[in-house]
């Protein structure tokens, strides 16, 4: 794994007009990066843009042409790109009744998006020798997410995909870490269910305190990036004690029942 100096760095947040992907951004600029900021919302990614001294290039993170026009602008723009956060996510909601667009849509977002910007940047990276690529994961990614069927589901996706990016690529200089908060305080966390949120209890994180973790977590061996250390007790029950993993999970969903149908 090749170390990460981000001072003049050039680094791209898709999902940047809020929530993590705004504090990444924020925090990178502070370390002294140049930022690209990327969203669908024009407004919120001019805005962080503006706050940092970075560009701002808006658009459709899961949108292949548009991916390739942001990494295009990216590196006219900074030369080359040291280090890309595919950031953003959707996550609806809902179990298998869910629309068939809409599990779709998520699949573009959630895990697409990611193979649309490795396509572009994989090449150019495998020539020069290096690049660092963080894809926000979540820990529904490595756990699972009784609430959302299409969440869950395509985090996996993610999550998968860049253990791909990593096995294959290790050796030629390419960095693949994934980051896997639990409950955030961001417009998606505010958007839960009150159920959902009272199974996550207190322990919710600020976006500037994920992107703290960030800081501390690029550049060294770690492949899971966890603001939540408590991911890594839960992940390895699920791996080594399945049933028991199952039957928690189940116990979650009944919760989650029992809150929508109060006696």
């Amino acid at each position: 794994m090749i170390a990460l100096d981000l001072k003049g760095a050039g680094v791209v947040v898709t999902g940047a007009g809020s929530g993590i992907g705004a504090a990444l951004a924020r925090r990178f600029a502070t370390a002294g990066a140049r930022v690209v900021v990327n969203d669908l919302d024009t407004t919120l990614a001019q805005h962080v843009a503006d706050e940092i001294g970075g560009l701002a290039v808006p658009g459709d993170a899961a949108a292949e042409d548009s991916i390739a026009t942001l990494i295009e602008t990216a590196r006219h723009h900074l030369g080359e790109i040291d280090l890309f956060c595919a950031n953003a996510g959707i996550e609806p909601g809902g179990g298998i009744d869910t629309p068939t667009d809409v599990w779709d849509r998520t699949w573009q977002v959630n895990v697409m998006a990611h193979v649309h910007a490795a396509r572009h940047l994989i090449g150019p990276w495998l020539e020069r020798g290096r690049g660092h690529f963080l894809a926000t994961v979540s820990a529904a990614g490595l756990l699972t997410h009784v609430g959302s069927a299409p969440y869950s589901v395509s985090k996996h996706g993610a999550l998968a995909f860049a253990e791909w990016l990593a096995a294959t690529h290790a050796d030629r200089g390419i960095t693949v870490q994934v980051l896997c908060p639990m409950g955030v305080r961001t417009r998606m966390y505010e958007q839960t269910h009150t159920a959902a949120k009272t199974v996550l209890g207190d322990n919710i994180l600020e976006p500037d305190h994920v992107a703290d973790h960030v800081m501390g977590s690029l550049g060294d061996e770690r492949f899971l990036i966890l603001p939540h250390p408590e991911v890594r007790a839960l992940y390895a029950i699920r791996a080594t004690d399945t049933e028991r993993w199952l039957q928690a999970m189940n116990r979650v969903h009944q919760t989650l029942l029992d809150s929508d149908h109060p006696e």
